[in-house]
């Protein structure tokens, strides 16, 4: 016999008649023990798992529902399995978090040796108070999403700029009673167009650009040098941190 998930879904089709959220409703009022879960009262707000903690720790705001931001602190040993979760608090206010994370005991926290975080200063204060013991090492993703942000918006400057330039062409034609036409690059795009159209070949590696994009990202270094700079840049970036394992010549390449 073959079989498939059930799900409320599949219940609904298999009895049209039954409401298909009831099971839900009666494993978790009735034969689950969520009524006498002695978290239940304050779930909502936190929930905190000591005999997860170990000496090297993530911590990561992250939304759930309804945009709604939960900070989560897991044990990198875990790799995301079970065991990972040692807290999650709702919202990113740091004096919630470290009341949360206080109710840890103290000897217990002070195993931690390392904790990875990102760039913001309610996380670093939050492992400045709970982790006295542990280095703080910033992700870098965060890193390296700060460098893409900064090229992105030296792009946007420029087709805002694009933008007025041929919003005056537009108007000087109108006064001088002519019909305006956008000067076309060779790849069929006005400067307004290349700028826009460029946006997601710059989080690329030139190596997956396909044969178009190549075309565009021609055009683009050729009409603004400082978006190649900066786009090179980004991607030195990238290779210190994909390519290095010996910290001591990351930090020299990160150097120079």
């Amino acid at each position: 016999m073959d079989l498939y998930p059930i799900t409320a879904h599949s219940l609904e089709r298999i009895f049209p008649h039954l409401d298909g959220n009831q099971p839900a409703r009666q494993y978790k009022e009735h034969l689950s023990d969520f009524k006498s879960w002695k978290e239940r009262g304050h779930a909502r707000d936190w929930l905190v798992f000591p005999k997860n903690i170990g000496t090297h720790l993530n911590i990561d705001e992250t939304s759930l529902s309804d945009g709604e931001l939960y900070t989560i602190v897991t044990n990198k040993a875990a790799k995301g399995r079970k065991g990972a979760l040692v807290a999650i608090v709702s919202g990113t206010q740091s004096d919630k978090i470290i009341k949360a994370l206080n109710r840890i005991a103290a000897k217990n926290r002070a195993v931690v040796r390392e904790v990875t975080l990102d760039m913001a200063w309610s996380m670093h204060r939050i492992v400045t108070f709970c982790f006295l013991n542990a280095v703080r090492v910033i992700d870098r993703f965060h890193v390296q999403k700060l460098a893409y942000d900064a090229l992105q918006e030296m792009r946007i400057k420029h087709r805002w700029d694009a933008i007025d330039e041929e919003n005056n062409a537009i108007a000087q034609a109108k006064l001088s009673g002519e019909n305006y036409t956008p000067q076309l690059l060779e790849n069929g795009d006005t400067k307004k167009q290349l700028l826009a159209r460029s946006r997601y070949l710059l989080f690329k590696s030139a190596n997956n650009w396909s044969a178009s994009q190549k075309r565009r990202a021609k055009l683009l270094f050729e009409l603004y040098p400082d978006i190649k700079k900066a786009y090179d840049l980004t991607q030195s970036l990238r290779m210190i941190f994909t390519k290095n394992t010996v910290k001591d010549a990351a930090r020299r390449n990160l150097a120079l």
